[in-house]
């Protein structure tokens, strides 16, 4: 297999990460603990999924790590309009849905990619990731916090990322058969390669630099709201929100079709769907309801950072 500083540097780096925040989530869960499975793929590489199930918290959540190699599928050739291409990909990708319906649905992933022609040359690598939050109760604070820490994590690598990958995070986590987005978005990046203004390196350094403001950005919402009251309502409401989730990624998400065209690991390609979730033929929330606030603004995209 191939070994470039950058690739072998940022996988070091994401086992070192699943390590801190599987850590921090048993913390606040109290509870259940992250269950392992170390898995082998055939074509090459493999991973190390950690699923955390019926805490005091966590309802479920993954947070997984990959790193896989060998021949580029022939659907993927066709997408990326190469013949005869090798690749190797690692990232680290993570979900977490809550019991409690006040407290956000969290996802997030960052994630390496190299291309290779048959004498193993570099033709093309690019990082790429982000990190969105999906509330079912709209708690203005919250999203104001987590956009705020994904600003600073991205200010201190240049002045427009955050505006950039703001926006391409509410382009991306739309459900465009539902004309709504996902959530209250974050950023999202993909395919950031080599310019003039930033060399691989600096990309590594901007892609950890928003991998280590994960736990700062969503933990102190998940503490303030993780034992918040609710009624059986407002859990049912959660539930058809979540039945959105599973339609974006079922039907948008590129990381769920990519790992399913390089047959990848099906569990962990599927631990993001969450364990309970309902489709009520044609519900609607009642008007001027604190569901109705939200969907208002899964309609319109909105800036919430303040720095």
């Amino acid at each position: 297999m191939y070994s470039t500083a950058i690739k072998d540097n940022f996988y070091q780096y994401i086992q070192k990460l699943q390590d801190t925040i599987t850590n921090s989530i048993e913390a606040i869960d109290g509870k259940a603990k992250f269950h392992q499975d170390l898995w082998d793929r055939p074509e090459g590489g493999g991973g190390r999924t950690r699923i955390i199930e019926n805490g005091n918290v966590i309802e479920k959540g993954g947070v997984n790590i990959s790193s896989v190699h060998g021949k580029l599928p022939e659907s993927m050739q066709k997408y990326f309009g190469v013949t005869d291409a090798n690749f190797y990909a690692c990232g680290l990708s993570l979900v977490l849905h809550p019991i409690n319906p006040m407290a956000p649905t969290v996802h997030a992933n960052w994630r390496y990619f190299e291309m290779y022609d048959q004498k193993g040359n570099i033709v093309d690598r690019w990082f790429g990731g982000g990190q969105d939050l999906t509330p079912y109760y709209l708690f203005e604070e919250d999203a104001t916090h987590f956009h705020n820490i994904c600003k600073t994590a991205c200010d201190k690598h240049d002045a427009t990322f955050y505006n950039t990958y703001k926006a391409k995070c509410d382009d991306y986590f739309w459900n465009t058969h539902r004309d709504e987005a996902r959530g209250i978005g974050g950023i999202f990046f993909d395919y950031c390669k080599i310019t003039d203004k930033m060399s691989m390196q600096n990309w590594l350094d901007f892609v950890t630099e928003i991998g280590d403001s994960f736990l700062n950005s969503y933990t102190p919402i998940l503490e303030k709201r993780k034992h918040m009251p609710y009624t059986d309502d407002q859990k049912k409401w959660q539930e058809i929100r979540r039945g959105r989730y599973v339609e974006f990624n079922l039907v948008h998400d590129k990381g769920t079709l990519f790992g399913l065209k390089t047959n990848g690991r099906i569990e962990s390609i599927l631990m993001s769907l969450p364990p309970k979730v309902q489709w009520v033929y044609n519900f609607e929330p009642k008007a001027d309801s604190e569901e109705q606030k939200l969907i208002n603004i899964l309609k319109q995209p909105k800036q919430w950072a303040t720095l």
